[in-house]
């Protein structure tokens, strides 16, 4: 039943990333036939995504069912939140059809749905940063027609290339039927198409590294014209901009700890890899989608008086609360 692989690779690693080939190494998201070990790390990754489903659910239920919750920013949110549920429902999918429905064209939907609801997450986060950037550098227009218009075309573009990055191994772009060396270190993803996602990834971490250092310049900017105007000590522009800044490190520095690793492996790896390497890269990544709920939507004070509401049996669909720049949160 289990098959022995290289010295360099872990014992037993069967399960949704089985070896497929001889070198018991490539991480197999494909599904197999034959019955399985139960694998901790799939487990884990199971359990991942049953509380990231839940987190995620929570967000998208009080921002689709609280009218006041229409402004682009708690849209950019709602997308967010909508992706990382995806992702926690992929991730609980495919551990129930490798285990207990195994079905290579359901594995294959599985695995598309896992790359669109990802890459929806992090087109999602770039989308967010845009958005907190114009707040503060269009400040006085930022309340207009245009800034809807540009949410819903970010929207369109986020999921429209999240659906068609999902597609690709869904419409034949896989290694099912190719030679080992053509899998990635995720299987059934082609080298390539990871190559691909990797890319894509790091231009969106360069873009967002661009963004918030901007935003750092601005909000030094607009700390010391209200330190000046004010008359506040030099001490407390100081604190107050670091502050800021503190709060930019904390959510770039929570993105980059997340995804580097598992992209920069994604780059580096091949199919001969030990398949623990994939899942101690994997894992963090799916981290990533557990704490944006925390850092995006509980942290929103309108989004805390709602839930409060709910928790204390007097929810209303119209709280009294101006909805704050994005800037603010």
């Amino acid at each position: 039943m289990m098959e022995k692989g290289p010295p360099n690779s872990s014992e037993g690693q069967q399960g949704w990333f089985s070896a497929r080939n001889d070198s018991g190494s490539s991480l197999d998201l494909e599904s197999v036939v034959r019955p399985l070990a139960l694998n901790p790390w799939d487990v884990v990754l199971c359990v991942s995504g049953t509380i990231i489903s839940c987190e995620n659910a929570v967000v998208v239920v009080v921002i689709f069912y609280t009218p006041a919750f229409r402004a682009p920013m708690f849209l950019l949110i709602g997308s967010l939140a909508t992706a990382d549920l995806l992702a926690g429902l992929g991730l609980i999918l495919h551990f129930a059809f490798v285990y207990f429905v195994p079905s290579e064209a359901v594995s294959l939907l599985t695995v598309g749905l896992l790359v669109t609801s990802f890459t929806a997450s992090v087109c999602s986060l770039l989308a967010i940063t845009i958005d907190r950037y114009l707040s503060l550098y269009n400040a006085l227009t930022y309340y207009s027609e245009r800034t809807v218009t540009r949410t819903y075309i970010m929207l369109i573009l986020t999921w429209g290339a999240s659906i068609c990055y999902g597609l690709l191994p869904v419409m034949g772009w896989n290694c099912l039927k190719e030679p080992p060396s053509a899998c990635s270190v995720v299987r059934p993803l082609t080298k390539n198409h990871l190559i691909i996602l990797s890319a894509s990834f790091f231009a969106v971490f360069a873009a967002m590294l661009q963004l918030y250092v901007q935003i750092c310049r601005i909000v030094c900017r607009h700390a010391h014209q209200i330190a000046v105007q004010r008359h506040f000590l030099a001490s407390s522009h100081y604190v107050t901009t670091r502050k800021g800044i503190a709060t930019l490190a904390v959510i770039l520095g929570t993105f980059a700890s997340c995804w580097l690793p598992f992209a920069v492996y994604c780059l580096l790896g091949d199919y001969t890899y030990p398949a623990l390497y994939t899942y101690a890269t994997l894992l963090p990544a799916t981290y990533n989608s557990m704490i944006n709920p925390v850092i995006y939507a509980f942290r929103n004070q309108e989004i805390q008086k709602v839930l409060w509401a709910v928790c204390c049996g007097c929810f209303s669909s119209t709280p009294p609360f101006r909805s704050r720049s994005p800037s603010d949160v």
